[in-house]
């Protein structure tokens, strides 16, 4: 989901200015404050225990049996009476404090990728499952582990100052944030909504994270209005005519068809779209056909995503794509199916919200000011139903910034030296938020 040119511009921007800045900023740190610092100081050795014990048995989307397990184990452990089986394996629990006060959300996401790890570590993932059919490879390619392990830490130290927090702090564990197949839709954040997650009580702000590769280690990224872009799903399944590969008349190549379907897909955005006016993608992700080199095949298959931060530029990408697959089928003489799916919304950060908390950012690291990512996030969904804001922590090491692989690769790395800034950061928001607001229950 990450951009990586987006975040080494981003680490650039950060070089440049946001050290001296962010200095400056700086909020005073209260007793509350420094009580929290000074638990999770305490129990970095767990945290990190936590993230390792997570890396190395991840778990696919509504498939985080053992994860949920984990999760729930250990807020029992907290004093805590965690909700399982929420959207199938989320994990809700709530933190009362000692005072009445609002209610702050604060979510980690549990799943893991279809990726086979590359990185060699000692906690290396070795996990295999099924994926669409196939075997694959397990991991944690985009830092969930780190995300899961994170908000257990805030919540510890969250529960060890409760008496003097006004309010009450969800901490919400979900599944599926990465998506799952199109028979278990919908899933993740959309259903954990669905089921009631945020009915009783209704939160009055959420608060996420992400980690990010290629930006810099323990660096806070934010951005006031849309950050992420709406992620939609396509697939062009191209019927032609089954024939030998020596005689390719006789039949209707439904792979040389997908073949011009890919480049005319592409001129939607470098000849249709204003990207001067919002970012745009549209990416063929997939392409499935034959089983024989002599065969032509009768079926050929196309699968994508969309990417889009304007919901009027969203609709016409996805009429020019329909248009594209279904005149370029009917000219070759093949019939196609084109299936489009609305997924993620904007992932957009209230603009009130961001500045009030903006200090609270500044007070527990160095904080950069990103460029909208055409990465997505299912944290949209949260942020539609009460005002949210959603930030990147990087793990990036600063001597590895260009190089470093990005998130989703099997060669991903997190630097665990960010997990403290990770952790800081979703115990200082609720925090801050709560207390900074006058009484209301």
């Amino acid at each position: 989901m990450s951009s990586r040119r987006s975040f080494a511009v981003a680490a650039s921007c950060f070089f440049a200015s946001v050290l001296a800045g962010s200095a400056a900023a700086q909020a005073p740190a209260s007793a509350l404050s420094r009580e929290i610092d000074a638990r999770l100081q305490e129990m970095q050795p767990k945290l990190i225990e936590w993230r390792r014990h997570l890396h190395a048995n991840p778990e696919l989307g509504n498939r985080e049996v053992e994860t949920a397990k984990f999760v729930a184990e250990r807020l029992r452990a907290m004093g805590l009476q965690p909700r399982t089986g929420i959207a199938r394996t989320g994990v809700v629990a709530l933190i009362e404090g000692g005072k009445p006060g609002p209610v702050v959300a604060l979510r980690a996401d549990m799943d893991a990728l279809p990726v086979t790890e590359e990185v060699d570590l000692p906690f290396a993932s070795k996990a295999t499952a099924s994926w669409e059919g196939k075997t694959v490879g397990v991991m944690h390619a985009c830092g969930h582990d780190g995300h899961v392990a994170t908000l257990l830490a805030a919540a510890e130290a969250l529960v060890a100052v409760k008496a003097q927090l006004p309010g009450k702090v969800l901490l919400v564990f979900q599944p599926a944030e990465e998506s799952v197949p199109i028979e278990e839709q919908p899933a993740g954040a959309e259903l954990m909504l669905k089921e009631g997650v945020f009915a009783d009580p209704k939160p009055d702000a959420v608060f996420g994270l992400h980690y990010f590769a290629r930006v810099p280690t323990g660096v806070i990224g934010y951005r006031s209005g849309p950050l992420l872009a709406s992620a939609d799903r396509f697939e062009i399944v191209i019927h032609g005519r089954q024939t030998h590969g020596s005689t390719p008349w006789t039949g209707i190549d439904p792979i040389a068809i997908g073949a011009e379907m890919v480049s005319a897909i592409q001129t939607i955005i470098s000849r249709t779209q204003n990207i001067t006016k919002e970012p745009a993608v549209v990416t063929v992700g997939q392409f499935e056909a034959g089983v024989r080199n002599n065969i032509i095949p009768d079926r050929a298959r196309l699968v994508g995503t969309i990417r889009t931060f304007d919901e009027a530029m969203r609709d016409d990408i996805h009429a020019r794509l329909r248009r594209i697959a279904e005149n370029l089928a009917e000219a070759h003489g093949a019939k196609v199916d084109v299936r489009i799916e609305r997924g993620y919304p904007v992932t957009a950060n209230q603009a009130e919200l961001t500045q009030r908390m903006l200090p609270t950012l500044q007070r527990v690291a160095p904080v950069v000011e990103l460029p909208k990512v055409t990465g997505a996030e299912d944290f949209s969904f949260y942020a539609n139903a009460v005002p949210g804001l959603f930030v990147i922590v990087g793990v990036t090491p600063k001597d590895q910034v260009e190089t470093a692989a990005s998130n989703h690769s099997p060669r991903f790395f997190l630097d665990e030296a960010a997990l403290p800034t990770g952790a800081r950061t979703l115990a200082h928001l609720a925090a801050d938020f709560l207390t900074a607001r006058p009484a209301k229950r």
